[in-house]
C-alpha cells in the first residue's frame, strides 16, 4: 500500500465526519431561517402554532360535548382531542409544504452543491420544532384537567422519532414528484383532507368496528397517536399497531429515498 492510498484511507472516515456536521450545520441555518421568517412576520409569531390545534380542539370539544352525546374517545376528551390534533399539525404542515420544497427555492436548488434532501429535511424539522413548541400546551391542560400520567409517557420520544421517520418518507416521495407533476399539490390536499377523518384524531381505534382494526393500523399515524395517546390513556396502546407503524414508516422511508435519488437530476433540469 502506497503512502497515498494510505493517507485516503486515514483520511476518508475524516471527510464522511466532516460532511456529516457541514450537513447538520446547514440543516440548522434552513431550519432556523424558516421558524424566523415564519414568527417575524406576524405579531403573535409563536402562538400561530398553537392557535389552530386549539380552534379545533375547542370545535371538536363543544360538538361532541355539548351538542352531541360523545360516544369516541376518552375523558377528559380536550387532552384526547390536543394528542391527536398537535400531532397531526406536524404531519399535515410538514407533508403540505413538502409540495413546494423544490418549487418555491429553485434558485438555490439548482445552485448550491449541499444534498438536496437537505431542502425537504429542513421542512420536516422546523415543523417537527413547531410541534414541540406546542407541547407545553397539552401540559397546561393535563394539569387543569388532572389528567392521569403513566409509564406510558417514556414511549412519547418514540413516537415523535418514529413520526419523523415517516412524514420524511412521505415528503421525500412526494417533494420531487410534484416538479413533474403539478396538479399532485392539489391532490395532495384532497388526500390529506381525507386522511384526517380516516385517522384516529377525534376517535379512537377501539371506536371503529373491530373489522376495521386491522386495516386501520396499517396508517402508521394509528400507531404513533396511540403512543402519544398512552401517556394518559394507557389502553390507547397497541403493541400490534406500533410495529406495523414502525415497519411501514421505515418502509416509506426506504423508498422516499430511492425515488429522491432516481428522480434528483431530472428534477435539477425541470425546476
Amino acid at each position: 500500500m502506497t503512502a497515498a492510498t494510505t493517507t485516503r484511507v486515514e483520511t476518508a472516515p475524516y471527510a464522511r465526519a466532516t460532511g456529516v456536521t457541514r450537513y447538520r450545520k446547514v440543516l440548522w441555518l434552513l431550519t432556523s431561517r424558516d421558524l424566523k421568517v415564519r414568527y417575524s412576520t406576524s405579531k403573535l409569531g409563536y402562538l400561530w402554532s398553537i392557535l389552530d390545534p386549539l380552534l379545533m380542539s375547542a370545535i371538536y370539544f363543544f360538538v361532541f360535548t355539548v351538542v352531541f352525546h360523545r360516544h369516541v374517545g376518552e375523558t377528559p376528551y380536550i387532552i384526547f382531542l390536543l394528542t391527536g390534533l398537535l400531532p397531526w399539525q406536524w404531519f399535515n404542515g410538514a407533508v403540505s409544504d413538502s409540495t413546494k420544497a423544490f418549487i418555491s427555492d429553485a434558485k438555490l436548488v439548482r445552485s448550491t452543491k449541499i444534498p438536496r434532501t437537505i431542502w425537504v429535511n429542513r421542512i420536516v424539522l422546523s415543523k417537527g420544532i413547531e410541534f414541540l413548541f406546542s407541547l407545553p400546551v397539552l401540559a397546561i391542560f393535563a394539569l387543569f384537567t388532572h389528567a392521569g400520567v403513566g409509564w406510558h409517557t417514556l414511549l412519547f420520544p418514540v413516537a415523535i422519532v418514529l413520526q419523523g421517520v415517516f412524514i420524511t418518507g412521505v415528503s421525500l416521495i412526494i417533494a420531487p414528484l410534484v416538479v413533474f407533476f403539478r396538479d399532485l399539490e392539489r391532490a395532495t390536499k384532497l388526500i390529506l383532507r381525507f386522511l384526517f377523518y380516516a385517522s384516529p384524531i377525534i376517535y379512537g381505534t377501539k371506536n371503529l368496528p373491530e373489522r376495521y382494526h386491522l386495516l386501520a393500523s396499517f396508517n402508521p399515524l394509528t400507531g404513533i397517536f396511540g403512543m402519544y395517546r398512552s401517556a394518559f390513556f394507557s389502553d390507547q396502546f397497541s403493541l400490534r399497531d406500533s410495529v406495523i407503524a414502525a415497519v411501514v414508516s421505515f418502509v416509506l422511508l426506504a423508498v422516499g429515498i430511492l425515488v429522491f435519488r432516481a428522480s434528483e437530476r431530472a428534477v435539477l433540469k425541470e425546476i
